[in-house]
């Protein structure tokens, strides 16, 4: 008895691993040990219900499991072969490897949509409001920011707005390395650069205009046009990257600049 109960055990655990239900376990085992028999037969040793039974019953007719003759009332349903589940599984094998292979070919289609979803989002913002908003999403970068900016011409036109900006970028721990074309306002900036959580670089003006401005950070490249009042925010990772490396380039340029304006005047 106890032999009989866990060879029971261990076929009911195998067939529910291959993916059967357990209520499909249940009908089939049922039916297995009576043979043949009618929905009530088979749903009475299984423990379920009637109604149940039938849903059942048409799954594994499905699966080839089983087969059904006469009609009803008198119905009944016969298991076939335990053959028949490796047929099933081999079967359901061959429908996944149709599909997988069928996936494989669509995977080039899907990337070209992919790809028009990948491309990079470009967002314009007019007037003063609109620059403002621009600087306002450099706070939300989870990196340095790397700059090439004209201050003189920026806080002209946004009046006011820098200073408390500056703040709240060094309250949120976000650094930035600056170029600066020279200017007073530029040098003023410079002697701020540690509490301001900056490290800024100048460069000759007569050499070096950087209109408009630039930010790069994260996945984003912000662009300021103060003479046109016009903010842009592009969000792609390749443009970001390729900006990232041209800067890194202008930053060792910029720093024998800076080294060169200093040298000039501690030696006048």
């Amino acid at each position: 008895m106890e032999n009989n109960i866990e060879i029971e055990q261990n076929y009911v655990s195998q067939l529910l691993s291959l993916g059967f239900s357990s209520k499909e376990v249940s009908v089939y085992a049922a039916l297995l040990s009576l043979g043949k028999g009618t929905v009530t037969e088979i749903t009475r040793k299984a423990g379920i219900n009637r109604t149940t039974g039938y849903d059942i019953l048409n799954s594994l007719l499905d699966k080839k499991l089983i087969s059904v003759s006469g009609k009803e009332p008198k119905q009944e349903y016969v298991a076939e072969s335990p053959e028949r589940i490796v047929l099933y599984l081999e079967s359901q094998q061959t429908a996944a490897e149709k599909r997988l292979n069928e996936a494989k070919g669509l995977v080039p289609q899907l990337k070209t949509l992919h790809n028009i979803q990948q491309r990079p989002k470009i967002r314009f913002y007019e007037g003063e409001d609109g620059l403002k908003e621009v600087y306002e999403d450099t706070l939300t970068s989870s990196e340095d920011l790397r700059s090439l900016a004209q201050v003189d011409q920026a806080e002209t036109t946004l009046k006011g707005y820098f200073p408390k900006y500056y703040q709240r970028r060094a309250g949120k721990g976000i650094n930035i390395r600056a170029i600066f074309p020279d200017s007073p306002g530029a040098r003023h900036l410079k002697k701020k650069d540690i509490s301001e959580h900056r490290e800024s670089l100048i460069i000759p003006t007569n050499e070096f205009s950087l209109k408009p401005e630039i930010n790069v950070y994260d996945n984003k490249v912000m662009i300021a046009s103060w003479s046109e009042r016009l903010g842009i925010i592009i969000e792609s990772q390749e443009i970001a990257n390729a900006l990232k490396q041209l800067f890194e380039l202008a930053w060792a340029e910029a720093k024998r600049l800076d080294a060169n304006i200093i040298q000039k005047e501690s030696s006048k």
